[in-house]
């Protein structure tokens, strides 16, 4: 019992580090949402392309991920900040059923601190229509075009980053490479179902905002894609 204290007292940093991880991230995407598409500042009135404002919030975020993945508490606890994630590890056997369970309740917390913060600190930008807290909801297309859009993006997303994990010349590269799908998906793939990936991504502005539409979806859809993901990358490496 006092071994399996000692053990778990010494993983306590890797839990606040995801906590921290995920509020930064949550932090910095309603700080520069709110910035940059909100209606009434200085971005929103001179760029009119919708396309280009999302292009340019997509690179924010995956920068902000970048700067997460690179930092030496993000390599310690792993960087995971998704529980989608977190599942996928302990599925492969990387990671004990307990500090499983710690991550994720260490994200959601985290995740919901950093969204609670931005609102303190500018409570009507955030809280405006236009931005709504950054909740993720359906997109226009639907309930059905959202769940796959989820599921797909979270799919490609854990296939490429185990792919490249377990290639020795290419693992150095993941950061990167995450941080541009990221950017690519916010700017391309945002309008069709908000881009969440991350169940405690979306319930850190469904908390805030107290919006819970669709919240099963942005559960359910991103854990399925990123299984299928997992069960993916073991074919093409039993190949």
């Amino acid at each position: 019992m006092i071994e399996w204290l000692r053990k778990y007292k010494a993983q306590w940093r890797k839990y606040i580090y995801e906590a921290w991880g995920l509020g930064v991230f949550m932090f910095s995407a309603g700080f520069f949402d709110a910035i940059i598409d909100h209606p009434d500042l200085y971005i929103r009135e001179h760029i009119s392309s919708a396309l280009i404002r999302r292009f340019l919030i997509g690179l924010s975020m995956g920068l902000t991920a970048l700067f997460i993945f690179t930092s030496s508490w993000g390599k310690e606890s792993g960087a995971q900040i998704n529980p989608a994630v977190t599942l996928v590890r302990y599925r492969l056997g990387q990671m004990t059923f307990i500090d499983s369970l710690f991550y994720i309740l260490f994200q959601f917390i985290g995740g919901a601190a950093g969204m609670y913060l931005i609102h303190l600190l500018m409570p009507a930008l955030i809280s405006h229509p236009a931005i709504n807290y950054i909740v993720t909801i359906p997109g226009p297309d639907g309930i059905v075009i959202t769940f796959f859009a989820e599921l797909i993006i979270s799919l490609v997303l854990i296939t490429v980053v185990l792919l490249f994990q377990s290639n020795i010349n290419l693992a150095r590269h993941t950061p990167y490479i995450v941080a541009l799908l990221i950017t690519l998906y916010i700017t391309f793939e945002a309008p069709y179902s908000g881009m969440s990936m991350n169940p405690a991504r979306t319930f850190a502005s469904a908390i805030v905002a107290n919006q819970w539409t669709a919240f099963w979806l942005y559960c359910v859809a991103p854990m399925m894609g990123m299984e299928l993901g997992r069960k993916l990358f073991q074919v093409l490496k039993s190949g």
